[in-house]
């Protein structure tokens, strides 16, 4: 064989040189490394993909790296997922404000003590139960509550385009609504403090969800039947992933409020309550 010459792989494919660096040829790629070597991924038409999901599928490189705008990207998300768990809830905001919302903390003193400790968000602080208690009336039908958790972000985008629909949509249904409480450092466990100290038949926590590269402005809605020391996630029911690009606010005000009807009529709540077909239509 002259030299230069390479045998064809078992395929019966010729084999290609990866380029060096500088230019030139180097190791020998068979056939079966093409499809990890570049041309075919980046000719793949996805477009369709890209349109249902904003995950990072068929993204393109340049060699071995991300190109450079998708990497730009990437940080950029990365970043905005950092800034939404660090941010404070601002109550002051005008948005928030006009929503007269109870300021209460839970027994996390710090944004670190909230992270490294999530029983201290599960609690409310002595002096927020004393606060709650002399503001808000009790055994209210449906009492909404408010927390910042993973994301100030997603509360500041969210919640002021929700908590008018749902006090207006339960009173609508004839509901007693208590007044809205907003959280500083608090985690889903705090239902069970909310339901001791007041009492409501139904308690609603808009919560931030833990921010990821997709979105930081991702609210939870967790609704709790009579909550009470001990309950646990299993007695509680869900509508996540409320954000423009996955469940938006308008859509999300209703489906909410027929959960709470279907906990309501079922007199309990958790994984034996399941939200109607149509509500996912």
């Amino acid at each position: 064989m002259a030299a230069g010459e390479q045998e064809a792989d078992a395929t019966g494919h010729e084999p290609r040189r990866r380029p060096r660096d500088g230019g030139g040829t180097g190791d020998v790629i068979g056939a079966g490394d093409a499809r990890d070597a570049g041309d075919t991924h980046d000719a793949i038409d996805a477009a369709w993909l890209r349109r249902a999901t904003p995950a990072r599928l068929f993204v393109g490189r340049a060699g071995t790296s991300y190109r450079t705008a998708s990497l730009l990207a990437l940080r950029a998300d990365h970043a905005a997922a950092r800034d939404a768990v660090a941010d404070a809830l601002d109550l002051d905001r005008p948005d928030l404000a006009a929503l007269d919302m109870v300021p209460a903390t839970t027994t996390a003193t710090s944004r670190t003590d909230y992270l490294r400790r999530p029983d201290l968000g599960r609690r409310l602080a002595p002096a927020a139960r004393a606060t709650i208690a002399e503001r808000c009336p009790p055994g209210a039908d449906f009492q909404v509550a408010v927390g910042d958790g993973l994301s100030a972000t997603a509360v500041h985008r969210q919640v002021p385009m929700m908590l008018p629909g749902l006090l207006a949509g339960a009173a609508a249904r004839g509901w007693r609504v208590g007044r809205p409480i907003a959280i500083h450092q608090c985690r889903v466990g705090v239902l069970n403090d909310l339901g001791e100290l007041l009492d409501p038949r139904i308690t609603v926590l808009l919560i931030g969800e833990r921010p990821g590269l997709a979105t930081a402005e991702s609210l939870s809605a967790y609704l709790a039947y009579r909550p009470r020391p001990g309950h646990t996630d299993a007695d509680r029911n869900l509508i996540s992933n409320i954000h423009e690009a996955g469940i938006p606010a308008p859509r999300a005000v209703p489906r909410i409020l027929d959960l709470a009807a279907a906990l309501l009529a079922a007199g309990r709540g958790g994984v034996t309550v399941k939200e109607s077909v149509t509500a996912l239509e």
